[in-house]
């Protein structure tokens, strides 16, 4: 595969997202199959694996610690701080906490549940109101200073906030979700990145599932599953939302390719510094996903998707709104 740079970290052109392995969209599942998934992935060229301590929480960072130590060496791995967890228990609160001494114990635990000397990217998770960012940048700073951290990034941050962290400690990567479904980074963030000379992972490119065309009105979620609290996903809102994903699908069926490849590939296209991290939890999907980095769209067919989305009102809100109040963007 392609490889794409997060400021000077180079990775593969897409990444793993893990959180569905273990959280989020049902039960988990099974381990020694998601161990081998993360592992062919790998085979399959990439070198770019996320995870946060919350998926879970603590599992999916054992997971993937456990899947990729013997290939550590040739995996970038991503994780996350920022809850209030306790790192003993797994107790959480619900709230943020990224005060210096806590992000410090969050490394320390997460290096042993990955298996790994050295975290390579290591996100805030949301960010703190009641701790400065500039507290937080000099955190990881130490831990970079330590060896224990290679680079710093922040997800779903504001603007501001992101150049006020970027001066006490270079950002590598702002993890924000980013898809034909939701395009709020258009507005500043890309520019400010690019500015800076900062990547872009998005999460959830593929629209939390609903831009692969397998998702309508009729769908019905597991009870675990996190879409069920998403305004996004009422049965009206994907109704309203058929056309987005009959425009995807239409563009794909030229190409001869799948709607999620098209939705990868006009991603892939908006920047040479976006990875996007699609998850799944099976092997077929992952090589579809990987087809992507070889789709080009034409600057034709990149036009009609752009005069296409700006007569599509998207219906319902990306997150529930406690999430939303904890996001930047």
């Amino acid at each position: 595969m392609r490889t794409r740079k997060l400021g000077n970290l180079e990775v593969s052109a897409l990444g793993l997202g893990c959180m569905s392995m273990t959280w989020g969209y049902g039960p988990p599942a099974d381990k020694q199959e998601m161990i081998k998934l993360i592992r062919a992935a790998n085979d399959r060229g990439i070198t770019f694996f996320d995870t946060a301590e919350s998926y879970g929480p603590f599992v999916n960072e054992a997971l993937v610690g456990e899947a990729l130590e013997p290939i550590r060496d040739q995996v970038v791995i991503g994780t996350k701080f920022g809850f209030d967890i306790d790192q003993r228990t797994g107790t959480r609160s619900g709230n943020t906490n990224s005060r210096p001494e806590h992000i410090k114990a969050v490394a320390d635990a997460a290096l042993k549940r990955l298996r790994t000397d050295r975290i390579d990217l290591f996100y805030q998770h949301r960010v703190d109101p009641l701790v400065p960012i500039e507290d937080v940048a000099g955190a990881v700073k130490d831990l970079i200073a330590a060896g224990k951290v290679k680079h710093f990034g922040l997800s779903e941050p504001g603007i501001q906030t992101i150049r006020r962290a970027h001066a006490v400690q270079p950002i590598t990567a702002v993890q924000s979700e980013y898809s034909l479904f939701w395009r709020g980074p258009e507005v500043g963030l890309l520019d400010v990145l690019e500015e800076l000379g900062i990547g872009l992972v998005p999460f959830s490119p593929l629209g939390a599932g609903f831009l692969t065309g397998k998702i309508d009105s009729n769908t019905k979620f597991d009870a675990n599953d996190f879409r069920n609290q998403v305004p996004r996903f009422s049965p009206e809102a994907r109704k309203a939302n058929e056309t987005l994903v009959e425009m995807v699908k239409n563009i794909a069926t030229r190409k001869r390719a799948t709607p999620a490849q098209v939705a990868l590939a006009w991603l892939l296209a908006q920047k040479p510094w976006i990875v996007p991290i699609p998850g799944t939890t099976k092997l077929h999907r992952v090589e579809e996903n990987i087809g992507a980095a070889e789709l080009e769209l034409t600057a034709e067919e990149l036009r009609e998707i752009r005069a296409t989305l700006a007569n599509i009102q998207i219906q319902g809100e990306r997150l529930p709104e406690a999430a939303l109040k904890m996001t930047g963007l």
